[in-house]
């Protein structure tokens, strides 16, 4: 698989071992003649070792065969996650390091899950495009404001921390992307 086709949550091969893709960032050329390059975050699938590598567009990954299987979330314990698969219930396992900066999305109730398996374990958490989340904690509104559409920081339900328009309230449910982190509308 060529590195431009690479996405956020692949696994895949290199240099003899396993990574989990958690982020990606493109730098185009600045000048004639460059290279589109790529920079991957990602982390040794198990035990969460991180590796920072640059790639040339054209560079090629091999993508890991494994087993994804639908999950929902069951509870937090201590540093684990505990998902349960939707099909036959098995429950999976996963702590804070396979998890990464998922934690923040992930609540009770959430649909569109996939548990990643090497081997029947579970090695990564794989999550829907968006999240539904209640914001918690906004500064209110201010009346008499321009139309001009001016963020403020929202604290979420999880934890995290989003800028949202102005008009959202404390108490409120929006919809937020997994991929990029930002506020992707009213849910």
């Amino acid at each position: 698989m060529r590195a431009a086709e690479i996405r956020k949550g692949n696994v895949v091969e290199h240099d003899g071992k396993v990574y989990q893709v958690r982020d990606i960032e493109r730098s185009s050329p600045q000048g004639r003649g460059g290279n589109v390059t790529f920079r991957f975050i990602m982390y040794s699938v198990p035990g969460g070792n991180k590796l920072d590598i640059s790639l040339r567009a054209e560079d090629d990954l091999k993508e890991t065969e494994l087993i994804r299987r639908a999950v929902s979330f069951s509870y937090k314990d201590d540093e684990a996650y505990v998902f349960m698969d939707s099909e036959d219930y098995t429950q999976y396992t996963l702590d804070a390091n396979a998890i990464g900066d998922a934690w923040g999305y992930i609540v009770d109730g959430i649909e569109g899950c996939y548990i990643q398996l090497i081997d029947d374990a579970p090695v990564a958490l794989q999550l829907p495009q968006s999240v539904t989340l209640e914001v918690v904690d906004t500064a209110p509104e201010m009346k008499g404001a321009t139309a001009t559409k001016r963020p403020k920081p929202a604290k979420l339900s999880t934890g995290i921390e989003i800028l949202v328009p102005e008009y959202i309230r404390s108490g409120e449910k929006v919809q937020v992307s997994t991929t990029t982190g930002e506020f992707a509308g009213r849910a």
